[in-house]
């Protein structure tokens, strides 16, 4: 069969996927309802380019519906008490443990990860859950009695109002946990955009709440991209906003969001540095640094990206590194033989290849070349483990974030120098040490300009118990995701002073009422 034939066969392939695939409906208000779209994007699998569902492209009306019911569901959500309101927490945080398996699929089949990262991203869901349901105790205010003859005065936080969240491809079951249930738990309602690349599983959650029977409109989800986006960002109707994406689309949803009177917090980019040190163990070393570098094919705002070693670590390690990193198979994620997975579309495929090339060009050299992985499936928009050698400060693939499996490999002689070129990233989300050495760890966590330190771990991301702690560029706000600043954030603290007159006439007032009764 000629290749034009073969063209012809699966372009009448994809269409008839097209005309069998269904169309999204919202979530607005507890029911599913059709989008006022002005288009429809193909929802793909990226290990085969099988076409799952086709999403709507929503507008303002839409959002505004959605901002509605929110609104509407309020009132009521807010006066209930936070221990009704966590109950709904326990029974989320249940259901996901019951089909973490239907959960982990879903993330596999729209966002390519293999199937142990994808369960890993729900056992970290859930792990989320847990802290989100401490709330009872995280939201305690604080009172002090006394601040002057008969007068007290206390502090308790409230809801901000109607929230909404706009999340990535690369995470599509995590991140928006790292907002729900931290928002409603706290009396707010809730309004989620999805990334239109993997709407999915923010799907299967919304069947979740209708099971556990959470209220009408307390959570709603609207399918769409930049139109959608804006929407909330102008709405009048929201209070706060969460996002997780790119360096420069934080800043814009900070700055938009923030002009209109919202609380914010928007995640931005990141090119994590992970330094080895001479001492550092290197068999465990090698392991970590691969699956932060290769995680879910690098796709990963704390994916270590830059890996830079200090004096005779190289040549201790790197011979390693290479062997170890040509064992990786990139596959079908959910093949057990499969390392990594797809990148999540065609136009990523090409944006790292360029990337790849473009650190050929400036003198880098080719440690391991994942451009052609063998054994793929057809369809797929693979790229295998690579492997940048002798990357310079001033190229590309030291400074730009690639988000792909790209491991830049730089080589400094000191510590401090390894500091200086870290510190010298606009962006500060996580970085990782690996040594023995105590001193050496002090030192670094103390001097580094980023937010999450990792020692002898590869990816720093803290646990849910902790804020997820951004730097610089790699954040935009001033409270962080999940751990005690998510309180913060999904709350708003009111002061009373408080003084009662007949508090003052030593017993008096409480006897005459003794007497009435």
């Amino acid at each position: 069969m000629t290749t034009e034939s073969n063209t012809l066969l699966s372009e009448d392939k994809t269409t008839a996927e097209k005309k069998a695939a269904r169309i999204l409906s919202n979530y607005v208000g507890g029911r599913w309802v059709p989008a006022q779209a002005s288009g429809l994007v193909d929802v793909t699998n990226p290990a085969s380019g099988e076409v799952l569902a086709r999403v709507p492209l929503s507008g303002v009306a839409d959002v505004e519906a959605a901002v509605d019911a929110a609104s509407a569901a309020l009132p009521d959500w807010r006066s209930r008490s936070v221990g009704e309101r966590t109950e709904f927490i326990y029974a989320l945080r249940e259901k996901f443990r019951q089909r973490i398996d239907e959960l982990a699929e879903s993330v596999t089949r729209e966002g390519g990860k293999v199937l142990s990262d994808a369960r890993a991203e729900v056992t970290r869901s859930i792990e989320v859950l847990e802290v989100a349901c401490a709330s009872p105790m995280t939201m305690q205010g604080r009172v002090l009695e006394g601040v002057s003859r008969g007068i007290n005065t206390e502090t308790f936080r409230q809801p901000v109002g109607v929230c909404a969240a706009i999340t990535p491809f690369n995470f599509p079951v995590m991140v928006p946990m790292w907002f729900l249930p931290f928002a409603i738990v706290c009396g707010n309602t809730f309004v989620l955009k999805p990334s239109e690349q993997v709407p999915l599983t923010s799907e299967i959650v919304c069947h979740i709440l209708d099971e556990i029977g959470l209220p009408r409109g307390v959570v709603n989800l609207v399918h769409g991209a930049h139109d959608v986006v804006n929407a909330i960002l102008d709405s009048p109707g929201i209070n706060a906003v969460s996002f997780v994406g790119s360096v420069n689309t934080a800043k814009y949803i900070y700055r938009r969001a923030a002009e209109k009177g919202k609380r914010v917090q928007a995640l931005g980019g990141a090119k994590n540095y992970m330094v080895v040190m001479p001492d550092a163990v290197v068999d465990k070393t090698v392991s970590n640094i691969l699956g932060s570098a290769f995680g879910n094919a690098g796709q990963r705002c704390m994916a270590g990206s830059v890996l830079v070693t200090v004096g005779s670590a190289k040549a201790a390690i790197m011979s390693k590194l290479k062997e170890e990193a040509e064992k990786l198979v990139a596959g079908d994620g959910r093949d057990p033989k499969s390392s990594l997975g797809p990148v999540i579309s065609p136009a990523a495929c090409e944006r790292i290849h360029a990337a790849i090339e473009t650190g050929l060009k400036e003198g880098a050299e080719l440690l391991v070349d994942g451009r052609r992985p063998k054994s793929t499936p057809a369809g797929g928009n693979f790229v295998g483990p690579t492997i940048l050698n002798n990357v310079k400060p001033e190229m590309r693939a030291a400074r730009e974030e690639i988000f792909g499996p790209v491991l830049s490999v730089m080589h400094v002689n000191s510590l401090d120098e390894a500091i200086a070129l870290v510190n010298s990233d606009p962006r500060g989300n996580g970085t990782s040490i690996f040594t023995e050495n105590g001193a050496a760890v002090r030192e670094y966590s103390r001097r580094i300009e980023v937010g999450m330190v990792g020692v002898n771990i590869g990816v720093a991301a803290s646990p849910a118990y902790f804020p997820f702690s951004g730097w610089k560029d790699s954040f935009f706000g001033d409270l962080h995701v999940h751990g005690w600043d998510a309180v913060e954030f999904f709350t708003r603290k009111k002061t009373v002073t408080s003084r009662y007159f007949s508090a003052g006439t030593t017993g008096k007032f409480f006897t005459e009422q003794g007497d009435k009764h």
